[in-house]
This record gives structure tokens, C-alpha cells and sequence, in this order.
């Protein structure tokens, strides 16, 4: 049972951020959730919290894109196991600086009780560091 219900709400939060339903999405996290994001850049740290997440940090990975090349996601796999589900998206757009932006990323989602409550994200930061901030 709840291996369905983690891979429900995982592919849920993934479908409605690609929708741009970004209020339904937050929704779906625990007021203490965490993000993990990768490498040495300066988003790279542990963001606490839905504040945290959804205002400084993917509220600011959205100001990288050009106004126009807003990323597209397309979730590609979801796998779930227990309250943990792994899933795999594309995100496609046209970084703020003009260049092409097409990354293959994947988060490590624990669900409890419904709720999103830690996300460890891995991606390609050297490709972040040279179309997003180039």
C-alpha cells in the first residue's frame, strides 16, 4: 500500500509543477520537508521547510530562464519502494542568457502520511554551470 501511495504523490507533484499548477504542487509537502541539491554551486545546500523550497530556491532556479524558455518537464520514470519513490524527469528550456537547457534529473522522494518530506536531487551541475549561469 504504500508503495502505490509514494509513487502516487511523487508522480503528482511532478505532473502539476510540469502543469504549472505550482500551489496544488506545494500542497502536497510537509511544512518541514528538505531539498538536497547537489554540487558546489551556490544553490547547492540543504533548503528546509516549504518557505525555503518553493520561495528561494525553485522560486529562484525560475528567474534562470529566459521569460519565454520557461523549462518544460517531462517526468520519464517513477519507482517506489515503501514510503521512498525515485523519480526520473527532463527539464527543457531557454536559459536567461540565451543558451539551450536540456538536463536528465532525478529525485529521491520520501513520503509520509501523504506528505512529501525529503527530496534528494541529482542532476548534471556541471551543465547547470554552463547554460544556467553561464
Amino acid at each position: 500500500m504504500q508503495q502505490t501511495h509514494a509513487r502516487t504523490v511523487v508522480t503528482a507533484y511532478v505532473t502539476l509543477i510540469a502543469a504549472g499548477e505550482r500551489e496544488a504542487a506545494i500542497a502536497l509537502f510537509a511544512e518541514d520537508a528538505t531539498w538536497a541539491y547537489p554540487g558546489g554551486l551556490a544553490l547547492s545546500r540543504v533548503w528546509r521547510g516549504k518557505k525555503e523550497i518553493f520561495g528561494d530556491f525553485l522560486g529562484q532556479v525560475g528567474t534562470l530562464f529566459a521569460p519565454d524558455g520557461l523549462p518544460r518537464i517531462t517526468l520519464t520514470n517513477v519507482l517506489a519502494d515503501g514510503p521512498q519513490a525515485v523519480a526520473e524527469w527532463t527539464t527543457e528550456g531557454t536559459a536567461a542568457n540565451g543558451s539551450a537547457y536540456r538536463n536528465r534529473c532525478l529525485g529521491v522522494f520520501t513520503v509520509e502520511d501523504g506528505l512529501i518530506t525529503e527530496v534528494r536531487e541529482y542532476l548534471d551541475t556541471h551543465h547547470v554551470t554552463q547554460t544556467l549561469l553561464a
